[in-house]
């Protein structure tokens, strides 16, 4: 499995598109990938996903906001919880189920409750707002070690910057999925999106 830290979010990602859409990011390289809860049926597309591309790939779930969800998450399969907000209670049941925790934090206040709760790594969204200034000031007092993704306003041709300022990796959106993109479309940009990262973190 790729160790490319990119989060493939596929919101709005409908069941039937699940596995095609997988596979192509998979062949690409990306082997993160996101349904968020606000999709239609997401936990059957990350039930399909995790079926057919589990071994390969982890499966997982976004705008997860309480800790009820986890469980629906686990149940189908998937192993990544990740939300826009620092909830410790949701942290701790995604850490209890034995999933991977990535709150969303922008201060370091919710970066430090995040850490404290128990959180994998920590998503900086909406990354836009805090620019990787706002990153490398956070990073002077992140304990080492700390995985940042850097999410909402990351995009290829900024990936050297937040590099720079401390960015383990990126979640990445609309630039790689919007509903109705054809499975190849999805493929040919992760594939331009990977060759950037490779690019960058070499």
């Amino acid at each position: 499995m790729s160790h490319r830290k990119i989060v493939a979010i596929l919101r709005g990602l409908t069941p039937d598109e699940a596995e095609p859409v997988g596979a192509a990011l998979v062949t690409a390289g990306i082997t993160l990938i996101e349904v968020p809860l606000n999709s239609p049926e997401p936990c059957e597309s990350i039930a399909r996903l995790a079926r057919g591309l589990g071994g390969e790939a982890v499966i997982g779930a976004g705008t997860v906001l309480h800790p009820d969800e986890v469980a629906r998450v686990a149940a189908a399969g998937g192993r990544l919880v990740v939300s826009p907000d620092t909830n410790p209670e949701v942290i701790a049941a995604t850490r209890a189920a034995g999933l991977l925790s990535y709150p969303g934090v922008m201060t370091p206040s919710e970066a430090f409750a995040a850490i404290r709760a128990g959180a994998t790594g920590l998503k900086l969204f909406p990354g836009s707002l805090v620019g990787p200034a706002g990153l490398r000031a956070l990073r002077a007092v992140l304990p080492p070690g700390t995985e940042v993704l850097a999410v909402g306003g990351a995009e290829p041709g900024n990936f050297a910057e937040w590099h720079a300022a401390g960015a383990d990796g990126f979640g990445i959106g609309t630039a790689l999925f919007r509903p109705g993109m054809s499975a190849a479309e999805v493929g040919q940009a992760a594939t331009a999106i990977v060759s950037r990262y490779d690019a960058v973190f070499a």
